[in-house]
């Protein structure tokens, strides 16, 4: 059977035709300075700033753990990460020169992964593959609806306290990039989740293409090798894990040619453009009888 062509093609010169030397330089340890350094703590969140030029690097630091990942320009909170646009932009399951892309009106690249230790996961014999976009968060209103108890601490909730600091809400809390988590669709077409198949010290690189509000959550599922719902469902605080955060400054020289990308040129109404009449003037006429 013939493979059927993407959606969107990149065209040579395009912003998805990505520079792939460019980016693998990137990734040179001799060529960088931390300037920052975190941990997400099991079964909680984490917001932070990462400038543009910079390197974010996502870690397990000690074992199998998945995140629910949340971008913001940092300037301006309404552009913020889609999930669903850079699903088909780039694929559902991202890796290295994989782009984040921003909501409209915006639409430019906010980060580009310039590095990925599970890269070689590749797709496993149940059609799994590795940090997702066919999902989202977990959140506490569909855990009320499916076991009818409350719980804080899903990754909508700790998106939401994470991100309070910097004055940002619940309604600013998105569709999210799940690092480390393995997915797919099943023969019935259903989400599916499984174990992480991270180890210790296995990470994924961004590189900031704009000034970034970066949120993190350690979901409460751990490593997602128990069932959270359903009649086998167990307390998986046991597969939790902390998740370590890294931010890199680049040496000059690494950026030269570089810039941040400008928002999407369309510059159009919508197709709501008036025609250009005068009311007041035409109300004068009507009046005189004109």
């Amino acid at each position: 059977m013939a493979k059927v062509p993407a959606a969107y093609q990149a065209s040579r010169g395009s912003v998805l035709d990505v520079d792939r030397d460019f980016y693998s330089r990137l990734r040179d340890p001799a060529d960088r300075e931390r300037i920052a350094q975190h941990v997400v703590p099991l079964r909680d969140g984490l917001a932070w700033a990462v400038p543009a030029g910079h390197v974010l690097r996502l870690s397990t630091l000690h074992g199998p753990q998945v995140g629910d990942f949340n971008l913001w320009s940092l300037h301006n909170p309404r552009e913020r990460f889609w999930a669903s646009r850079t699903r088909q932009l780039q694929r559902a399951h991202v890796s290295t020169f994989d782009r984040l892309w921003s909501t409209l009106p915006y639409l430019r690249p906010m980060a580009t992964i310039i590095a990925d230790t599970l890269e070689g996961y590749g797709v496993d014999v149940d059609g799994g593959r590795v940090h997702d976009l066919l999902g989202t968060r977990c959140d506490p209103y569909v855990n009320k609806l499916l076991t009818g108890e409350d719980f804080d601490h899903h990754c909508h909730s700790n998106l939401v306290r994470a991100v309070a600091p910097f004055g940002l809400t619940e309604f600013d809390v998105h569709d999210v990039l799940n690092v480390f988590q393995c997915t797919g669709l099943n023969e019935d077409d259903q989400y599916f989740m499984k174990a992480c198949p991270a180890r210790e010290g296995d990470y994924i690189e961004f590189f900031a293409e704009i000034d970034l509000l970066c949120a993190l959550s350690c979901c409460p599922g751990g490593d997602l090798s128990l069932d959270l719902w359903g009649p086998d469902a167990k307390d998986p605080l046991s597969t939790c894990q902390p998740i370590g955060v890294e931010v890199f400054r680049l040496m000059p020289e690494r950026l030269a040619g570089w810039e941040s990308p400008g928002y999407a040129p369309y510059r159009g109404s919508h197709g709501m453009r008036g025609p250009g009449i005068d009311w007041a003037a035409e109300k004068r006429k009507a009046q005189k009888g004109g």
